[in-house]
């Protein structure tokens, strides 16, 4: 199910006629807390209107969906085990496909300043895509590793790989990454999202972990990264330990969520180092989350994820 919390009356609501399986990822519209648009292993993309809580509109793939986002208020995009990046026009109703890369779309994201779409791949490469352009793929890039998740906020490019590595690149200048890192974390990374200001990223791993970075390589400033534990739950006297499959910015207070396997959300507090808060549990895990742009909102998708198969 796909769920709504409005932060000062706590108030939630699940949507109505929500996927018919897996749900890989929800995204909010870029000005309005509106229109959320959602991604599943059924196959389909769907657009709600979260206020009048119905379906807008759907359009399909040929397998399930990995990833979807807005490039603006008309014009979504998404990707996955077809391989094909997609294009639908929600006025118009119109779908189109840019291209494809060689195994699955596991990430499909939007530079506002760059206008363009960026697509990561399990065939270890990232895509950088114009439709405006007469070859709408302006480039391919070797990420040495499959893709597992990846964020674009501005011009900066962050992306995990399998072998928790994490390539930090500039959109202006793709000839090579910024930066190339090691997870901090000894786990494979299953989220990455890059704060608001680009300073640096919070990433997740697969055994109850966060890590805040900070992208200035200055001691002064790698001084302040750090890693927590989450989404642990003490059953029976015994700890399990849950993989951490999604993280949000509120970007109106600079807090984050994250969503994990355990089915618990939790906000923290990144920069003074606390959880603010936790919601209550959510009968399966927790697969992905949004918060609209304006903070009032947040999407939480409550899902089973699979995992005990193997991608």
């Amino acid at each position: 199910s796909t769920r709504d919390k409005m932060s000062e009356s706590r108030t939630e609501y699940k949507l109505k006629s929500p996927p018919e399986d897996g749900i890989s990822n929800v995204t909010f519209g870029p000005n309005s807390s509106q229109f959320l648009l959602v991604s599943s292993w059924d196959k389909k993309v769907r657009l709600y209107d979260i206020v009048s809580n119905n379906q807008r509109c759907s359009y399909s793939h040929s397998m399930p969906v990995l990833d979807c986002t807005f490039q603006d208020p008309i014009h979504v995009w998404s990707g996955g085990l077809d391989n094909t990046l997609k294009c639908y026009d929600i006025n118009s109703s119109q779908e189109s496909s840019l291209g494809t890369h060689e195994n699955a779309i596991k990430c499909v994201e939007y530079s506002g300043s760059n206008n363009v779409i960026v697509t990561g791949s399990w065939d270890g490469t990232v895509k950088v895509w114009d439709e405006r352009a007469q070859a709408p793929c302006t480039g391919t890039y070797n990420q040495g590793d499959k893709v597992y998740s990846m964020s674009v906020v501005g011009e900066v490019l962050v992306v995990g790989t399998a072998g928790r590595k994490v390539l930090v690149w500039d959109l202006r200048n793709m000839s090579c990454p910024q930066q190339k890192r090691e997870s901090s974390l000894k786990y494979q990374t299953r989220c990455i999202s890059c704060f608001p200001n680009k300073s640096g990223y919070v990433l997740s791993s697969i055994e109850g972990r966060v890590a805040v970075e900070y992208l200035d390589p200055a001691a002064e400033a790698q001084k302040r990264k750090y890693a927590f534990k989450c989404h642990r739950v003490k059953e029976n006297g015994i700890e399990n330990i849950y993989p951490v499959n999604a993280i949000s910015f509120n970007k109106e207070h600079n807090t984050f969520a994250t969503g994990g396997s355990d089915g618990f959300v939790n906000i923290w507090d990144g920069a003074n180092k606390k959880r603010l808060c936790q919601f209550h549990r959510y009968p399966t895990s927790i697969a992905s989350l949004s918060f609209a742009n304006d903070g009032s909102v947040l999407a939480i998708a409550s899902s089973y994820m699979y995992e005990h198969d193997n991608p």
